[in-house]
């Protein structure tokens, strides 16, 4: 299980395929504005994509426009171990779990419904499934993320990540076997 990638001479532990958005970050950390939204341009697309996915159309956008926010005001926090995909999708996650303390704190304990995605059955499954089960489905199999990313993103084991994956494909699985006998 050896890292396929290279490491710079320069920087201790930074992959080479980092390099670029550490430079971008480390100057956005000073101001350039320019720098951070090459940064978003770069990384947008993906993150939003996640979004819609694990949390739905009406809340990505929301969610993605705070983390990108929060990524701006910590970009010197970046240091270039992880991808910074790792790195903003992880703060995404996190401004999405504020949200949802935040909704259950205001309607006094009542349980929010589950987000609606958008229509047609794979949509309709993974609405099906729990959050966290959508979230690993869809980082580990709909983003190629692996599975220790997942987990560290997730805040979860690795060994709890695979077995929510397997759990989350096996519902899956389940519900496009009832839909095509029923």
């Amino acid at each position: 299980y050896g890292c396929a990638c290279s490491f710079s001479s320069g920087q201790t532990g930074v992959p080479q395929s980092n390099e670029e958005d550490l430079a971008l970050s480390r100057r956005a950390a000073r101001g350039d504005s320019a720098a951070f939204a090459m940064l978003v341009e770069k990384h947008e697309r993906q993150l939003r994509g996640f979004l819609v996915r694990a949390v739905g159309r009406d809340h990505a956008d929301d969610i993605a426009q705070e983390a990108f926010l929060k990524a701006w005001r910590a970009a010197g926090q970046y240091d270039g171990r992880a991808r910074y995909s790792t790195w903003l999708t992880r703060i995404a996650w996190r401004c999405r779990i504020d949200a949802l303390r935040k909704d259950r704190k205001a309607e006094a304990g009542e349980q929010s419904e589950s987000y609606r995605m958008d229509t047609g059955e794979v949509q309709d499954m993974l609405a099906r499934l729990s959050e966290k089960e959508r979230a690993a489905l869809v980082l580990c199999e709909g983003h190629g993320w692996t599975h220790p990313e997942a987990a560290d993103l997730l805040d979860m084991p690795l060994g709890t990540l695979k077995s929510t994956v397997a759990r989350a494909k096996a519902r899956c699985r389940e519900m496009w076997e009832g839909a095509n006998n029923g």
